[in-house]
Parts: C-alpha cells; structure tokens; sequence
C-alpha cells in the first residue's frame, strides 16, 4: 500500500512539475518507491525461505515422532502378547 502511494505522489509531482526541483524530487520520489518495492520483495523472499525452513523441520520432527509412537506400540503389543502367552 506504501508503495502505490509513492508512485501515485510521484505522478503526482511528476504532473504538476513546475520547476528543476520540483522534477528532482519527484525523481528521487520515485526512485526511492523503487528501492523501497525492491527491498519489500527481497524481505518477502527471505522469509519464505525462512518459513519453509521451518515447516520442512516440523515435519520432520513430527515424522520421527510418529516413528518413534509406532516403535513404541510395537514393543508394548509385543510384551502384551508375551504376557498372553504366559498366562495360558
């Protein structure tokens, strides 16, 4: 939104310019409207990055639980089935 609304001042300026440094600092309105997209879409990257990051280690965290659980059930069923056996 900050950055439609420097392009929209910027044409604004660039409009109504009326002296050398009217257009300069329309220029340099602009021109930081640019900078300030280009920094905004290079923060968005970065974070995407960061956020995938951080769900490829959830999931695999939550894999090795579940691996983990199922060991667990294994040998719990295994010692049911012990105990079963020796109670015949």
């Amino acid at each position: 939104m900050r950055i439609a609304l420097f392009a929209a001042a910027a044409a604004a300026l660039t409009l109504t310019a009326c002296s050398q440094q009217t257009e300069e600092n329309a220029a340099a309105t602009a021109d930081a409207a640019g900078a300030t997209a280009a920094s905004a879409a290079e923060d968005t990257a970065v974070n995407a990055e960061a956020a995938a990051d951080n769900a490829a280690a959830a999931t695999s965290e939550a894999a090795a639980n579940v691996d983990a659980a199922a060991d667990t059930a294994a040998r719990k069923t295994d010692a049911a089935v012990d105990a079963a056996a020796k109670t015949e």
